[in-house]
């Protein structure tokens, strides 16, 4: 190829500057196309601190982060929330305050060696030119352990300052490495009066927002949209956009209640079927039926169907709470959940969910016991810390001439052949001799059974010597094991973990939100 000289070379450097100009034209407008063409609530998202809405006791006016974010001296931090309530708005606007270089990568898109390209720059440019990176991670829940445990080194050797977003609660879906090396920073749902505040301020606004469009809305359907966002302003905010296509053109165009019903559908979904609210509705399920509530029973019922649980999830923790807390209580609790659990089974929702509301005001209604549970856990703990002792001769099959020979079978009374079919002999191993498990209370049909075991107790213990492993205090430690819903985020034929002291499986999340494993 020929050497440009002279005014060829002047010529091709002004073709090539030119170029690159045309080139940076198409970008900004390229750029500029997507931003107006974005939805309402990216449009609208806060630029500053001081138009973020709802966060006040987070980042309003002298608080620690907001200090730690304007002299640009921030650790490491984890952001938790609920959908729409300023989580990567306020990771960007840390991104336009901060003198650090601003790295974001999505969890959902990106793998560890996305990560490891991000924090090898982040490493480059500190040490080349003494400049700190900031990482923002969305969703960070949905890194597993060792995309996780790849960031933990870089964390804490300062070569990054990490800030991921999640839904989830971190005590659960972060590394407890990562989180003890981060502030979690809990962000919580939009008041009715916050939402408002960004509808208002949509409406208003010529540059980003629908304030060219001269719109109105009344109250009443300003009050429903706030409160069908559910403390959401991403919903609220394209359902606000959805509804203005239905105002009509010119004169006076007004979004009315009729038409944020229509653009709206339903609530905003909070409720995550794996998440926190799932575990925590639950509970909540659990503690009013055990509280004899029906109505606040069948309100938690219906939430969860509602909100698209699996009823035979339900259904499994209903025929647990039956044999669990309604027990002896009442013994036509457990076949009742099971004919709704099988009711579920042959007809599924919407018409299974009859069957569990009539048991769910049942087991509310029906006497409380737990006597059962409190003497199987004692049980379980003798077998766990005693001695496996034989079982005594006289209670052992004798099916051999050689097991005969050796005493199997002597001395057993066969309590047929005794008046009232009692007998008194030993039936546990010679070192428990005498322990009692079961304590009816008098509750129910589990009265009666109380009364019929002390004329039983009264023949085998004449003389009033069996010793209760079922003690009081051994009850009420059991139901501080025990906080609602034992073992309900567990496999329902599992034993549950051991907890760790300070954290609970049902932990406190921002109130509202609406997040674990599958029963």
């Amino acid at each position: 190829m020929a050497r440009a000289t002279g005014g060829n070379a002047a010529r091709l450097r002004s073709w090539e500057d030119g170029g690159a100009a045309t080139q940076d034209l198409f970008a900004a407008n390229r750029e500029e196309r997507l931003a107006s063409r974005a939805p309402l609530a990216t449009r609208m998202r806060p630029r500053t601190l001081d138009e973020l809405v709802g966060q006040a006791k987070v980042v309003g006016p002298g608080t620690l982060l907001r200090r730690a974010i304007e002299a640009d001296r921030l650790s490491s931090l984890v952001l938790w929330g609920p959908p729409g309530t300023g989580k990567t708005t306020l990771a960007r606007i840390i991104a336009n305050t901060t003198e650090a270089h601003f790295a974001a990568v999505s969890a959902v898109t990106s793998g560890v060696a996305d990560l490891r390209a991000a924090i090898r720059e982040a490493g480059d440019r500190l040490g080349m030119h003494g400049q700190r990176t900031v990482l923002f991670i969305d969703e960070i829940h949905r890194f597993n352990k060792g995309q996780q445990d790849a960031i933990l080194p870089h964390v804490e050797d300062g070569t990054v300052v990490l800030i991921g977003a999640t839904t989830e609660n971190p005590s659960f879906e972060v590394n407890a490495p990562l989180l003890s090396r981060s502030r979690v920073v809990v962000l919580r749902p939009l008041t009715d009066d916050d939402v408002r505040t960004l509808i208002l301020r949509a409406l208003g606004d010529r540059e980003r927002g629908l304030g060219d469009q001269e719109l109105k809305i009344g109250d009443d359907a300003l009050d429903l949209l706030a409160n069908l966002a559910n403390g959401d302003a991403r919903f609220a905010l394209n359902t606000l956009e959805f509804a203005a296509t239905g105002a009509g053109y010119g004169g006076d165009r007004a979004i009315t209640v009729d038409l944020v019903a229509e653009a709206a559908q339903r609530r905003a979904a909070t409720y995550d079927k794996g998440g926190d609210d799932h575990f925590d509705t639950i509970s909540a399920l659990h503690k009013t039926l055990r509280g004899s509530d029906p109505d606040a029973a069948l309100y938690w019922l219906a939430r969860m169907l509602e909100r698209g649980d699996d009823p035979l999830y339900v259904a499994r923790r209903l025929v647990r709470f039956a044999s669990e807390d309604v027990g002896l209580a009442d013994p036509t609790a457990l076949p009742l959940a099971m004919a709704a659990q099988q009711a579920v089974h042959f007809l599924g929702l919407p018409e299974a969910s009859l069957a569990l509301a009539e048991l769910t005001v049942h087991l509310a209604l029906a006497p409380k016991s737990n006597a059962v549970y409190a003497a199987y856990k004692a049980a379980q703990a003798d077998v766990a810390e005693t001695r496996n002792d034989p079982v005594p001769l006289h209670l052992r099959n004798a099916a051999t001439g050689l097991m005969r020979d050796l005493g199997y079978g002597d001395g057993y009374k066969y309590a047929h052949d005794f008046e009232g079919g009692v007998v008194a002999q030993q039936n546990l191993p010679e070192n428990l001799a005498g322990r009692r498990y079961y304590r009816p209370t008098d509750r129910g049909h589990e009265a009666e059974l109380g009364r019929r075991l002390e004329r039983v107790r009264a023949i085998y213990e004449p003389s009033g010597g069996g010793t209760d492993a079922a003690t009081s205090a051994d009850k009420a430690g059991a139901e501080r094991s025990h906080p609602g819903v034992p073992a309900d985020d567990q496999p329902a034929m599992g034993p549950a973990p051991a907890q760790a002291p300070g954290n609970p499986r049902v932990s406190p999340v921002p109130p509202d939100q609406g997040n674990r494993r599958a029963g």
